[in-house]
């Protein structure tokens, strides 16, 4: 069984996905004085259908919960995973002025 973390890599912007200790996937950020705008998720294709692109969205969504920030989902399927999980709906904000 791999092992599966989720970090926060702010020197590169990004929350990365971890398998065995390789990037296997990123949620790309631009972080504003009160918001975190999430611009594009990716997992590696060896990884897809795994569940593993849900677990980063989650991890970058908690994570900015706990550090009070609202989310701006530009990249699709953040926006498609709030649909999915409405308990992160009210994180959202809109992208006007962000």
């Amino acid at each position: 069984m791999p092992t599966i973390e989720v970090v926060d890599a702010p020197a590169r912007s990004r929350f990365e996905l971890l398998v065995d200790g390789q990037v296997a996937g990123v949620a790309d950020y631009r972080l504003l004085p009160t918001k975190i705008v999430i611009t594009h998720t990716e997992v590696q294709p060896e990884h897809s259908g795994k569940g593993l692109a849900g677990r980063l969205v989650k991890h970058a969504l908690e994570e900015s919960r706990d550090a009070g920030l609202r989310v701006v989902p530009l990249c699709p399927y953040v926006a498609s995973y709030i649909e999915r999980h409405p308990e992160y709906s009210d994180l959202v904000d809109a992208p006007a002025g962000g």
